[in-house]
């Protein structure tokens, strides 16, 4: 009988560099955000030389910056970091899942791994808290991520991006 294979990635730093691609909108948590990803990549060995920062209007801009980015060929992985804050109209639902679409879309089309760190809350305190304050910090959990995803598609058949 043969053995099952299975695989998983490791959180042990990648050759390449990383794009971080940050809406300005609600900036104040979404520097929190990059922080948190820095951090993040950082205490995984990946030096701040390799990591990029490109800012956007908002978060309906991060896909298309993060498909350019992706498909380059200049970056093993794009996080996405912002915040959508629920207002009192349907805006909120447009954006989240809008924003959340292009950027799966962009990590089908490139092959790479295009995280999604954008916080979705309906209050301003519960993003406070998921960008640093109670409950840790979005951008650091996506930033190992991140690297997991990179070290597992590296093992896996199929396309090489």
């Amino acid at each position: 009988m043969t053995a099952m294979a299975e695989w998983m990635g490791k959180l042990t730093p990648p050759a390449g560099r990383f794009a971080l691609v940050a809406s300005q909108f609600n900036g104040f948590i979404v520097d929190r955000l990059i922080d948190g990803a820095r951090g993040g990549l950082s205490a995984h060995g990946v030096a701040d030389e390799n990591i990029d920062i490109v800012r956007v209007p908002g978060a309906l801009e991060l896909p298309l910056v993060a498909d350019r980015l992706a498909c380059s060929g200049s970056y093993v992985a794009v996080i996405c970091l912002g915040t959508i804050i629920k207002g009192d109209t349907d805006h909120y639902d447009v954006v989240v899942h809008q924003s959340a679409r292009g950027i799966a879309d962009a990590a089908i089309r490139s092959g790479i791994p295009v995280m999604n760190a954008v916080l979705t809350t309906h209050t301003l305190e519960q993003a406070i808290h998921r960008a640093g304050a109670k409950s840790g910090n979005k951008g650091y959990e996506v930033a190992g991520a991140a690297i997991e995803m990179v070290n597992l598609l590296s093992q896996l058949p199929g396309k090489k991006s």
